[in-house]
């Protein structure tokens, strides 16, 4: 806005917001001007004053100011009030005599009059200055910010920002329960609480207020379920099995009759909204009638039909009128009725009509059930009400509850039902009750519900005529409905539902929720005195609360206003209702009665957008034909003698029978002289305008926009109410247009209410806009320009599709019918100037009208652009907007082309094979009739002809003289469909070869610049139909062609491997390549990775198995169509295969799990397969037996030498056949007796063998039998002498002889893990090729993985990243590089991505599935550390292959001269060895059991616990008993010198080495830290990590001594062992036999030697003395 804000500083702020004053509407009226130091942004006017607020929040008042202290107060020139300087005030308001003013934070001032309390002030008749009131919450001390002010001659009105309604002062205008007047205090109006109110309006004794309608959404706040006078909950809900209870029984014994004396008319109010209570005890009620209880409960199922009926259909809605129930009945009800008076139970049925409405909505037609929740005093009366009309309906209607509602339906039908009903006389009161039931009938008719529930429920629901208002329980099912109904009415139900459902906006579309977008779904209310029909209900009667006037729904009424005693409302389509008193016309009609909402007369194509009423006149404000509004006055002349002073009443009749009024509103003729008229103000007998100059033409641009939105919005709602409706209602139209056209119609005329609504709502935004702000940064079309696109865009491909489909041609004959045979109508609606055009070609510009709106819109936000600097950010956004328009524009000219083009091909070649193809979204592109494209090769008869839409190209193909010329065609999607140029040659054809997925076709073109215009056609089209048809085409008219490499999806349909499979996902020239979904349709699916036609990489496949109806399912890799590589297949009959494929088939390494449920798997089989058997070597545990057999295998059976442990303890190892134990074996049972020989069966023993005892004993020669049930022998008992313990001993070696060889165990681990390098064999092959596969390997792992980050942590993907560092892997090996590739290796075993750490898993895999369980038997522990030391061998082997100058296992790396003297300290901890050496001894050992033996350690050292067992027991009972010595007893019991005894000497201090005193009774204080030491040797694994434990403790020994002694010591054996056998019984090592076992066995062959030799040499000594010591 910088250029005006410039201006007005130059001109004195004399631009904008400039008042002109005036009375009545004679010629010779000259408005006055109003100076005022600012612009006036808001003019308030009371009877004699008006209220000015300027710019800057000021405010200023005139005229007869009766309440300031001087004596009659009259200011002819506005004058400030001082009281708010210091306020920003936002909103100002005047009522008769006084005036009211909202500041920014919310807050209210009054001042003025308050006699009657409409200053909300109490103990003052008058307030001479703006005081602060304040709305209090009920519940808390709260103030509620207010929005806006109303205000009326005796009462005010506040909207807050909760859009709540608060009102005070006196009147039943107030709309509250008060009994005593005036309210000083603000009450909120709860009648209206819930409702989302947008607007205000007093009149001199009435209120009006504009709420929305309660959409599908609901109501947006929770709705107020308490009471406001008493407290209590207003509604109560019961749940019952299948339904609902919802009870509005409330009665508030508070404030429900106003004690206001009503005015002597209306001491029996008899309003047709609220129905005169029966006595229920009338004598003239007829018996025969079957009467309820009156405590019967209400809710009653469907079954309990006949008593339901009655009490269900017979009450109706209390806002429509009330037929009275019979004459003798209504006579009687005269308030001696026991009952509570009318007065109340109007209160009562009014909450019900409204309030229940607003706050137990439900989904689209659902009905609330409401049952008693207590039989109070409201309950009763409402049952004796009920069971009166049901008595007064007597005899006259069948008893079912069908028959009754269906009378009550056909009463709804029938204009004469009050007739049938009641029967009464024609009487005044009722001629005024019929005219509004016609009003009522619309409102509340079943066939409404249907319509609103099309409506997407956009307004409050009027409940329907077959369900009492009282309480009714409804089941909630919208077929509920259906048995109530005749089937005739059904029908005709049935057909408004499916015809009216497109013409107003279905949700989605436009977001009604953004509070940006204003509101059209509106409702009027009104309440307070009707004696002039202000009301609008049809009535003059008063009404004490907010009444919805139902004639207003449906009108898109967004503005009210209210003069003293009549009332306009302003709606969306700029039209003008107004109703109330016309003494005056200030209605601006001369119908009567005035008492309903009527349309002023106005003359064609005025569209009125402001209004305000007076006292007696209204004004306004409206678009002419020109861009500068018009004003309008209808209403009282005043003359020009009285202009000054007040009107004497005489003169005022006087006036009126000279008829100094208007019969309907006139135009002033000074208006155009007054500039641009922003708003009109009346009020007393005064008229106001605020206009503004036209700066810089930015003013009269904003008119413009908004004037032309508004004729737009009308045009667009001819359009529906005049053709599209008529269309949608014809009899005929799905017969004539047949099923898909008729929806395409319906979804045509959706978009076309949404488009509508849009504008409606951009009109009411912009209006709004002109009122207040005017400035550009509001504009919802710059802000939500997307919403506006996306709809025409919308919009225009429906239309087009229903144009492509012959659907405009359909129409013509029922357009006749509809609109005669001159259709003047829709030439005046299309602007059409051709005469004797087609109706279909009226009809067709008639729905393209729409779309040329946006060239407006981007000329008019050009328009405003040019009025704002170049620089400017405003200038940028208006400017975007409109190149947006633009493009718009254009690109929707493009596509009316494109349909039209399509339609005439469909008219010029009719035929079966062009109706197939025929489809609303196909657009045709080109084709082929003028034989421009032909197939190579064709026959010589053959005919070929090619049709290019937007989605596909068809190749129909026929032969030549036959009378069908095209016998086939085929479609061929354009996403999947790759077009190259043939390279020219010399034979001259210019040929294109056209790719599918199942076909190649090469085409030529009769020239080459028909093969240009074909080419560049298809590939045009096919980027379209890849880059989705909205796009630009006549941008991509520059691009090259589509992407080779292209996302889409396709049904095979050849035969082969892929018949009627469907693919979506990528492609390559024609081949799914990349990512995809392939499905079957006989249940297969695969999901990943494709490589030239063929699942190739990771993918997913899923198999149904029809026997056992599950799937089978496989994760894993593919090659070439195939299952190859790693991969899970879980089984439908739920076993579980892990491992390696191949073609399709398990081969290699793999696991499988099966039984029924995994969680128990009863058999676990690790190892070898070949060609989907298990062949090799392999475990499998059969769980369910209890045993486990290791060995080799065949053809799914035990083949070979295999061992077999089972549960309790018996080992077997031998020879296999055929799946049993045959040949030679070894049997052991767990007490060592053994049985060497021959088996033929499981167990089962025969032919020769030896039998050895445990002592010793053995038997030898011939058995038979199974094993634990009773053996036959023959042969010989031996019972060996001292000698024979030889053999013994060869016993225990024999074990092993007949198992498989470590080396030969799981070949296909490390060939898997050799291939994965590239090697065809271990050892053969280039290793930088390995290293690269490496690094493919990891990213490509890497990349899978993230995909799935929850399974990477951040350790493990810091891991990564240092492997994707690749180690010198060259050169001489340094102690340096010797340590770096140590590293390297635990980093790369640290991780399953690399080969090596998936090598190293899965032997862990397998080791711990053969030792654990069953297999930990102590007597498979010589077998457990073969295979580990088979590992590192085999390990080692490829390291080296890795980083080949490695030396062999034994060889040396030299040690590095003197010069790095600091790595060599750290590096000889590090790798523990011995002090530094000439070199560093190569082993596998030291390299690879860090690596590997932590993760083997448990089942191993169980192994070695349960082979040591015996031995460990025998020494940890002699440690224990040893360990309950204190100190110097056990020194002196072990040998230990004593100079070795840290004990002090008396009287000395105490040597500095030493801890504390040791004396004679102190325990495990002497050698602690060594014994500390010595006890992590638990917590390590690998010998050479145990190994500098003891080297550690020896230390700690040492440092002790030499500290006592003050001197250095070199120990000789004698003087160590008895010290270290101390501290090792002091440190308490549970299995020491285990670890000491554990490092003879493991140890690195090169240690053996040395100093770590020695050492564990000791540690090994110490441990046979302690088991044999003997304790004296």
């Amino acid at each position: 806005m910088e250029p005006q804000r410039r201006s007005s500083e130059d001109d004195d702020g004399g631009e904008r917001g400039l008042l002109h004053c005036w009375r009545g509407y004679s010629y010779s009226v000259v408005p006055e001007r109003l100076l005022l130091p600012r612009p006036v942004l808001q003019v308030a006017l009371g009877a004699q004053h008006g209220v000015l607020l300027v710019e800057g929040g000021q405010v200023y008042t005139f005229g007869e100011l009766s309440w300031k202290q001087s004596q009659a107060f009259q200011a002819a020139e506005p004058t400030l009030e001082n009281a708010l300087s210091g306020q920003r005030v936002v909103a100002v308001a005047a009522g008769s005599f006084h005036s009211g003013a909202v500041t920014e934070d919310g807050s209210v001032h009054m001042w003025g009059d308050n006699g009657a309390g409409q200053c909300g002030l109490s103990g003052l008749s008058c307030v001479p200055n703006p005081t602060p009131v304040a709305l209090l919450d009920p519940g808390g001390a709260q103030t509620v910010p207010v929005l806006e002010l109303a205000c009326g001659e005796k009462h005010s009105l506040a909207l807050t920002v909760q859009r709540e309604v608060w009102a005070w002062g006196s009147g039943c205008q107030l709309g509250l329960n008060a009994s005593v007047f005036p309210v000083w205090k603000p009450q909120k109006v709860e009648q209206l609480a819930g409702r989302y109110v947008l607007q205000v309006a007093c009149g001199a004794s009435h209120s009006l207020a504009l709420v929305r309608c309660l959409g599908p959404e609901g109501v947006h706040r929770p709705p107020v379920d308490k009471c406001n006078q008493c407290n209590q909950l207003l509604y109560t809900m019961t749940d019952k099995e299948d339904h609902v209870i919802i009870s509005d029984s409330h009665y508030c014994p508070m404030g429900v009759e106003a004690r206001e004396d009503p005015p002597p008319t209306q001491t029996l109010k008899t309003s047709p909204s609220e129905p005169i209570l029966p006595s229920y005890s009338s004598s003239a009620s007829t018996p025969a009638a079957p009467v309820p209880d009156p405590t019967l409960d209400l809710v009653s199922g469907p079954q309990d039909s006949q008593k339901a009926g009655l009490t269900i259909g017979e009450h109706p809605p209390a806002d429509s009128d009330a037929p009275a129930p019979s004459k003798a009945v209504a006579s009687a009800a005269v308030k001696s009725s026991p009952y509570p008076d009318e007065q109340e139970v109007k209160e009562y049925l009014r909450k019900l009509s409204d309030a229940s409405q607003a706050e137990a909505k439900m989904a689209a037609g659902g009905l609330h059930a409401l049952k008693p929740s207590s039989l109070g005093r409201g309950s009763s009366a409402l049952n004796s009400l009920v069971a009166s009309c049901a008595s007064a309906v007597g005899e006259r209607v069948a008893s079912t509850y069908e028959a009754l509602s269906l009378k009550r339906m056909m009463n709804f039908y029938l204009p004469s039902r009050l007739e049938v009903l009641s029967g009464t006389a024609d009487n005044t009161a009722e001629r005024v009750r019929r005219e509004e039931s016609v009003q009522a009938k619309k409102s509340s008719s079943t066939g409404d519900i249907h319509e609103e529930e099309a409506e997407g429920l956009r307004r409050r629901l009027s409940l329907p005529g077959l369900l009492s208002q009282g309480r009714y329980a409804v089941h909630l099912l919208s077929s509920s409905y259906g048995p109530l109904l005749s089937p005739r009415l059904l029908r005709k139900m049935g057909r408004s539902k499916t015809r009216a459902f497109a013409l107003t906006p279905m949700g989605g579309g436009i977001p009604e929720d953004q509070e940006v977008f204003p509101i059209l779904q509106t409702e009027v209310w009104s309440w307070g005195h009707g004696e002039h029909g202000e009301l609008g209900h049809g009535d003059n009667l008063a009404r004490l609360q907010p009444l919805c006037i139902k004639s207003l729904n449906k009108k898109e009424v967004i503005r009210v206003a209210a003069g003293a005693h009549h009332s306009i409302a302003l709606t969306a389509q700029s039209q003008v209702y107004s109703w109330g008193s016309n003494l005056s016309g200030q209605l601006g009609h001369m119908e009567t009665p005035s008492t309903i909402p009527r349309l002023a007369k106005l003359s064609e194509g005025i569209r009125v957008w402001d209004a305000s009423a007076g006292e007696r006149h209204t004004l306004l404000l409206a678009d002419g034909d020109c861009i500068q509004p018009i004003i309008y006055y209808s209403g009282q002349q005043v003359k020009e003698g009285q202009e000054g002073g007040g009107m004497e009443e005489g003169e005022e009749e006087k006036d009126e029978r000279a008829g100094g009024y208007t019969q309907q509103p006139v135009l002033l003729p000074f208006c155009m002289n007054l500039g641009y008229v922003s708003s009109v103000v009346a009020g007393g007998r005064r008229c106001v305008a605020l206009s503004d100059r036209n700066v810089m033409g930015f003013i009269a641009s904003l008119h413009e926009l908004a004037s032309a939105e508004r004729k737009f919005y009308c045009k667009l709602c001819d359009v529906k109410s005049q053709v599209i409706r008529p269309l949608l209602e014809l009899e005929s139209l799905s017969t004539v247009l047949g099923p898909m056209a008729t929806e395409l119609l319906q979804t045509l005329a959706g978009r076309f209410s949404m488009l509508s609504h849009l504008t409606g709502q951009h009109a009411a935004s912009l209006t709004a806009n002109l009122r207040r702000g005017r400035d550009v940064n509001s504009f919802l079309i710059l802000e939500n320009s997307s919403i506006f696109l996306d709809l025409y865009n919308d919009y225009c491909s429906a239309v087009g599709n229903f144009f492509v489909m012959g659907g405009f041609h359909a129409l013509t004959k029922p357009s006749l019918d509809i609109f005669g045979k001159s259709p003047e109508l829709l030439q005046r609606l299309s602007e059409c100037s051709e005469e004797n055009t087609a109706t279909s070609d009226l009809l067709v510009t008639l729905f393209y009208l729409p779309t040329q709106h946006l060239h407006e819109y981007s000329r008019l936000l050009l328009k405003l652009a040019t009025c704002f600097e170049v620089s400017s950010g405003d200038y940028q956004k208006l400017q975007d907007s409109c190149s947006k328009f633009e493009a718009l524009t254009l690109q929707l000219k493009r596509k009316r082309k494109e349909a039209e083009y399509t339609f005439h091909f469909w008219k010029s070649f009719p035929g079966k094979m062009t109706d197939s193809l025929r489809k609303p979204h196909r657009r045709l592109i080109y084709e082929s009739s003028n034989k421009s494209l032909t197939v190579q090769n064709a026959g010589r008869f053959s005919v070929n002809w090619f049709i290019l839409f937007n989605d596909s190209l068809v190749h129909a193909q026929g032969v030549a003289p036959c009378k069908n010329l095209f016998s086939t065609h085929h479609i061929f999607a354009l996403a999947t469909l790759w077009v190259d140029p043939t390279p020219e040659d010399d034979s001259g054809l210019h040929g294109l070869k056209v790719v599918t997925p199942e076909e190649t076709l090469t085409l030529l073109a009769s020239s080459s610049a028909e093969k240009t215009k074909w080419l560049r056609a298809i590939n045009q089209a096919v980027d379209q139909a890849l880059s989705g048809a909205g796009q630009d085409a006549g941008s991509s008219g520059l691009k090259s062609e589509p992407p080779i490499s292209r996302t889409a999806s396709y049904t095979f349909y050849k035969d082969g491997r892929l018949k009627d499979a469907t693919y979506e996902g990528r492609w390559l020239s024609g081949k799914p390549h990349g990512r995809g979904i392939l499905k079957w349709p006989d249940g297969r699916i695969y999901t990943g990775s494709f490589k030239n036609g063929l699942e190739d990489g990771f993918g997913e496949f899923v198999c149904p198995n029809k026997m056992l109806n599950k799937d089978d399912l496989y994760h894993g890799y593919w090659k070439e169509g195939k299952m190859h590589g790693l991969g899970t297949y879980r089984y439908a009959s739920g076993e579980v295969y892990d491992g390696s494929f191949q073609d399709g088939m398990r081969q290699g390494h793999g696991m499988l799990r099966s039984g029924k449920h995994n969680t128990s798997s009863p058999s676990v089989f690790i190892g070898h397969w070949l060609q989907d058997k298990k062949t090799g070597y392999g475990v499998f545990d059969d769980i369910t037996k209890g045993e486990k057999y290791m060995g080799m295998w065949q053809d799914h059976q035990r083949q070979g030498m295999g061992v077999v442990v089972t549960q309790f303890g018996l080992y077997y190892e031998g020879a296999f056949k055929d799946n049993k134990m045959m040949g030679t074996g070894i049997l052991l049972s767990e007490d060592d007796t053994t049985y060497e020989g021959e088996f033929s069966d499981d167990w089962t023993l025969t032919g020769k063998g030896v039998l050895t005892m445990p002592n010793g004993d053995y038997l030898e020669g011939s058995f038979s039998g199974e094993w634990g049930s009773g053996l036959k022998v023959t042969g010989s008992y031996f019972k060996p002498n001292l000698f024979d313990a030889e053999k013994d001993k060869n016993q225990a070696v024999k074990l092993g002889r007949l198992s498989v060889r470590a080396e030969e165990k799981w070949k296909a681990v490390f060939e898997e893990c050799w291939s994965q390098l590239g090697c065809e064999t271990p050892g053969q092959g280039e290793h930088l090729k390995a290293w690269e596969n490496i690094a493919v390997a990891l990213t490509s792992n890497r990349q899978q993985i993230q995909d799935s980050p929850e399974t990477l942590s951040r350790s493990h993907s810091k891991t990564l990243e240092s492997l994707e560092v690749i180690p010198q892997y060259e050169g001489p090996v340094t102690i340096e590089r010797y340590h770096s590739i140590r590293l390297y290796l635990i980093k790369a075993c640290d991780t399953p991505l690399h080969p090596l750490g998936r090598l190293v898993e899965t032997l862990v895999a397998v080791y711990r599935m053969t030792y654990v369980g069953v297999g930990a038997n102590r007597r498979l522990l010589p077998q457990a550390v073969n295979e580990i030391k088979s590992y590192l061998g085999h390990i080692f082997q490829i390291v080296r292959f890795l980083f080949p100058d490695l030396p062999e296992e034994g060889g040396l790396i030299p040690e590095p001269t003197e010069n790095l003297p600091d790595s060599t300290q750290e590096t000889s901890t590090d790798t523990r060895t011995e002090s530094p050496k000439p070199g560093r001894v190569v082993s596998s050992s030291a390299l690879l059991l860090p690596v590997l033996l932590p993760r083997l350690y448990p089942p191993l050292f169980t192994l070695y616990a349960l082979e040591k067992e015996k031995e460990d027991d025998m020494y940890w009972e002699c440690v224990l008993r040893l360990n309950k010595q204190p100190d110097l007893a056990l020194l002196a019991f072990l040998g230990v010198q004593q100079k070795f005894w840290p004990v002090l000497v008396p009287n000395s201090l105490p040597a500095p080495g030493d801890k504390q005193p040791v004396i004679s009774s102190t325990k495990d204080a002497c050698f602690a830290s060594a014994v500390e030491t010595l006890q992590q040797i638990s917590t390590t694994f690998t010998p050479s990590d145990k190994l500098q434990v003891i080297q550690l403790t020896f230390e700690e020994i040492t440092q002790e001594v030499q500290s006592l002694l003050k001197q250095d010591f070199l120990w000789s054996m004698d003087d160590l062992f008895p010290v270290f056998l101390y501290v090792v019984l002091r440190a308490r090592i549970r299995n020491l036999g285990s670890e000491v076992s554990l490092i003879e066995d493991l140890m690195d062959p090169c240690i053996q030697h040395g100093e770590h030799g020695i050492m564990f040499t000791t540690l090994k000594a110490c441990y046979y003395q302690i088991q044999h010591e003997k304790i004296t």
